[in-house]
């Protein structure tokens, strides 16, 4: 046992030894121009360090610098590329013995990086790298994975008053990150330690400032992380930012199982504006493309508030085209994304459009992003959506099918167009194909059918019955001013297909009944010019006494046609004469030739 405390005491004898000839006799500013010319010769950067270097050996290993800049490549502005005011580390001796690490202090003040890319395309990472980069870090990799350790022990860690200046020349632009303050508090495995940061960026066209807090727990295997009550409160400012201020709020906790490659993210509660929302996120990251499952709960969300204005919409029509033509949006990263995303929202307001109770199901997977299932509440109906892009291709293709049923078209058209053109509760399906996302491509290549029916409804705009009694009036030479009444026309059912191929929407068989006439049309409606050339031919069934004719009408049986034509916008009407005195001319043809037949009918005998 004796001989034990002498060996102990002969080892820390020793130590203190060398601690005080380290110490006294031993100066690292000895070694400063030795650093600087290692580093002159590796990059050929100038490195500097003004401040004396002071370290101490017992009872911890610790180095003290400050003063210290690294310079930009020659001829770049600023001169230096890193800058630090003072760095602090200090680590205790014994335990590392144990294989233990107790780090009394870590800290970094004041540290500068001026990151420049000039117009001709070199930067300041130039020239950093080493040949021999590569084949020291395999020795390093290889010595680290044999390493294990016991416990790590910090008494804490701070980060102040750092900034990043990436400077573009060419663009003539420089972004400023800032991280005010990162702290780290007493950390040991197993246990959670306090964490804060505050941090702000100035770019181009917005500001960003954002703090945030919360705690973290490392576990003694090295195997599990774990932060929790993460609070992190942002605010972003800048003229292309809705109503130019955006603040978000987020609380989470997150799950990383280090040793299995998977994160979870357990938010509590977002906060973006006037958008609430809560959800999970998870992500395997030991694949080649990550694995990302989503899932998440909105509230209300009005996207009015959060648009433009509609002043900016119309001066933004009113400006020129730009001459450059315009090219097919780059969907070349959805081939990097494997996601599932799985979205429930209370209600959408946009565009003036109220939708409630949104389920939608999305996936993303080798450059696929497959809409499997979109469901809301729409104006006392159902929406019902499936859709699919596929950006395998250098021009994307697509594919939907939509689906509405019940819907009261009439507020959903005053809402979503600011049109009065048609009421009662509409069915309606749609599939279609295409390729092109550009505006304008979309519309040509588009190749779609689908069918309608409204029933119980009416048409806006125009009074059939009153056009057929003015028409009558006119036929029988009654030339006097119509009549003002409502410019409405009540139907039981309006029911019809159409196709859409070349940008032109095409209805061959719309048929509208009603208790006084039926109704057929087609036409084409064009999608590029928003051009209307539609006619409709209406027949009396019954007497217009209903709706302000008399007990009979002389035009009962005749088929009375109309024609639409006008823009999307502004529709016209109009009685179609000719085709009327045409109608009117075969009828009266029709006649005589029965007359003539009866005649020889008659002379003939009766053969």
């Amino acid at each position: 046992m004796k001989f034990i405390k002498w060996l102990l005491a002969l080892v820390v004898t020793l130590i203190l030894l060398v601690t005080v000839y380290l110490t006294v006799f031993f100066d690292p500013n000895d070694f400063k121009p030795e650093i600087v010319d290692a580093v002159k010769k590796q990059t050929g950067r100038e490195l500097v360090i003004t401040d004396d270097l002071s370290w101490t050996f017992f009872p911890v290993i610790g180095i003290n610098l400050g003063g210290v800049s690294l310079s930009n490549p020659e001829g770049f502005t600023p001169k230096a590329m890193l800058e630090v005011n003072k760095a602090v580390a200090e680590v205790a001796l014994m335990p590392l013995f144990s294989q233990q690490i107790e780090i009394a202090e870590l800290s970094l003040d004041g540290a500068t990086i001026n990151l420049v890319t000039r117009k001709n395309g070199t930067s300041s990472f130039d020239g950093l790298s080493g040949d021999n980069s590569k084949k020291a870090a395999t020795p390093a990799a290889e010595t680290s994975s044999n390493a294990k350790l016991n416990d790590i022990n910090i008494g804490g860690i701070s980060i102040t008053n750092t900034q990043i200046n990436m400077i573009d020349e060419a663009k003539k632009q420089t972004q400023v990150f800032t991280l005010k303050s990162f702290t780290l508090g007493e950390f040991a495995l197993e246990q959670f330690a306090p964490i804060a940061f505050e941090f702000s960026a100035t770019m181009p066209d917005m500001t960003v400032s954002s703090e945030g807090k919360g705690e973290l727990k490392l576990s003694r295997d090295f195997t599990q992380l774990v932060v929790n009550g993460l609070k992190i409160d942002t605010v972003v400012e800048g003229e292309s930012i809705p109503n130019k201020k955006l603040e978000t709020s987020i609380s989470l906790a997150t799950q990383i199982a280090l040793d299995k490659q998977q994160l979870s993210v357990d938010i509590a509660q977002l906060t973006a504006a006037s958008i609430t929302a809560a959800g999970k996120v998870g992500v395997n990251y030991a694949t080649k493309i990550p694995q990302i499952n989503a899932d998440f709960q909105l509230g209300d969300i009005d996207l009015d508030t959060l648009l433009p204005k509609t002043e900016t919409a119309a001066a933004t029509e009113q400006a020129p085209a730009a001459s450059t033509p315009a090219v097919e949006p780059d969907l070349s990263a959805l081939k990097q994304l494997d996601v599932k995303l799985k979205l429930t929202v209370k209600s959408i307001k946009v565009a003036n459009l109220s939708t409630q109770n949104w389920l939608m199901d999305v996936g993303i997977k080798n450059g696929v992003l497959d809409l499997t299932k979109l469901n809301a509440d729409l104006y006392q109906g159902k929406l019902l959506v499936s859709a699919q892009v596929d950006a395998r291709q250098a021009v994307a293709s697509y594919q939907f099918d939509k689906k509405v049923t019940g819907v009261q078209i009439r507020p959903l058209l005053k809402d979503a167009a600011d049109v009065d053109l048609l009421a009662g509760t509409a069915n309606f399906d749609v599939k279609g194909k295409g390729k092109s996302l550009i505006p304008e491509q979309l519309k040509k290549n588009l190749l779609a059918n689908g069918h309608f029916d409204i029933n119980d409804g009416a048409l806006y705009g125009v009074n059939i019955p009153q056009m057929i009694r003015s028409a009558q009036a006119k036929l029988k030479g009654d030339l006097s001013p119509e009549t003002k009444e409502e410019r409405k026309t009540d139907f039981s059912s309006l029911t019809g297909s159409f196709s859409l191929d070349n940008g032109v929407a095409t209805n061959p068989d719309l048929a509208m009944s009603s208790p006084l006439l039926r109704l057929a049309g087609k036409g084409t409606a064009n999608l590029l010019t928003e051009a209307l050339d539609y006619r409709l031919t209406t027949s009396l069934v019954n007497s217009l006494k209903g709706q302000g004719g008399s007990d009979k009408d002389a035009l009962a049986g005749i088929d009375i046609p109309l024609a639409i034509t006008g823009t999307f916008q502004k529709p016209e009407y109009a009685l179609d004469t000719k085709a009327l005195l045409n109608n009117q001319l075969k009828e009266e043809t029709d006649k005589a030739k029965e007359k003539l037949k009866d005649s020889l009918l008659k002379k003939l005998g009766g053969f």
